[in-house]
């Protein structure tokens, strides 16, 4: 099996799952695709224990739930709009409500699939998921930690949602971050003047960002928020505070996103700074576009983040 720094973060997920399966009869596994050939393997080798439910989403979390009530460990996998807006009734009535240890795993957040326009971006999926009533929201930036959070999901069951990129993302951890999944952040780069805080593919423009503000004199360091509910608010608001300013950055609209999430917990934990938020604003331009033209359109590209990161710094 090829290590998970050279795989998509799909495949990454779907083979710890496999190999886990091989073991535990119990494990389940579900999808509404069969578009990748972690699946195929799966499918193939795995018969019992792969349900291709087809596209209907809706009936996939039903028949994960009576599953996980008869004692199995459910796995469910679709593209991110599919398995959050178009069957969010069935996940909060009957998952949310019983608390099932069932984890729903999405792929293609945000604007991943940029060239398929508003059916297939998920701007709002993080303000309706972490809503629901006893769940846990993951949104790892790499292949290595989206793995590693598919072990702790194997081992330890529960009402999850895990966001996964659909592109290929450059590395960013080795073995070490079993060591921060506990803690749900990481700070990758650190500063004084400005912080960065971002989830999923935007870590890695926040880095890019980090590099051009060092080239200007500011001091800009980087958090990877991967833990987006049941997070430790005291541990990152004690990092953050160590800062003059705070900007986030993301691919959801401002309301209710990932900005929010962290002005929460600081509002939580009586902490105020300067913080400013970039994000899909309400109203936002549906056009068709690669990500990074979109990020330009909608202003969380690198160069945005430069420009926002140093207005903080100006005060």
């Amino acid at each position: 099996m090829a290590s998970p720094k050279t795989q998509l973060m799909r495949d990454a997920v779907i083979n710890e799952i496999y190999t886990a399966a091989q073991r535990d009869k119990d494990i389940l596994f579900i999808s509404a695709d069969l578009g990748a050939a972690a699946l195929d393997k799966f499918r193939d080798n795995l018969p019992g224990q792969f349900i291709h439910a087809g596209i209907s989403e809706q009936n996939m979390v039903d028949l994960a739930s009576g599953l996980a009530l008869s004692g199995k460990k459910v796995f469910l996998y679709a593209m991110a709009p599919f398995i959050t807006a178009r069957c969010y009734e069935q996940v909060k009535c009957v998952i949310a409500s019983m608390n099932l240890p069932v984890t729903l795993i999405a792929v293609g957040v945000g604007l991943g699939y940029d060239h398929a326009t508003l059916t297939h971006f998920t701007p709002e999926d993080i303000a309706c998921m972490r809503a629901l009533n006893g769940v846990e929201v993951l949104s790892p930036a790499d292949a290595v930690s989206a793995a590693v959070l598919a072990v702790e999901a194997i081992n330890n069951p529960k009402f999850r949602y895990i966001r996964l990129e659909r592109q290929l993302q450059d590395p960013l951890y080795d073995d070490g971050f079993a060591e921060l999944q506990g803690q749900g952040f990481a700070q990758l780069a650190e500063g004084t003047d400005v912080v960065i805080c971002a989830c999923g593919y935007l870590v890695h423009k926040a880095l890019k960002a980090q590099e051009i503000l060092a080239q200007q004199g500011v001091s800009a360091g980087v958090i990877d928020l991967f833990r987006l509910k049941r997070v430790d608010g005291k541990a990152i608001v004690n990092v953050l505070a160590e800062y003059g300013a705070i900007l986030t950055v993301e691919e959801q609209l401002l309301e209710g996103g990932f900005g929010s999430i962290v002005a929460e917990m600081l509002v939580d934990q009586g902490v105020m700074k300067p913080m400013k938020r970039l994000g899909l604003t309400d109203g936002f331009e549906v056009v068709n576009g690669d990500r990074d033209t979109l990020h330009d359109l909608y202003g969380i590209d690198t160069c945005h983040i430069v420009e926002a990161a140093l207005a903080l710094k100006r005060g």
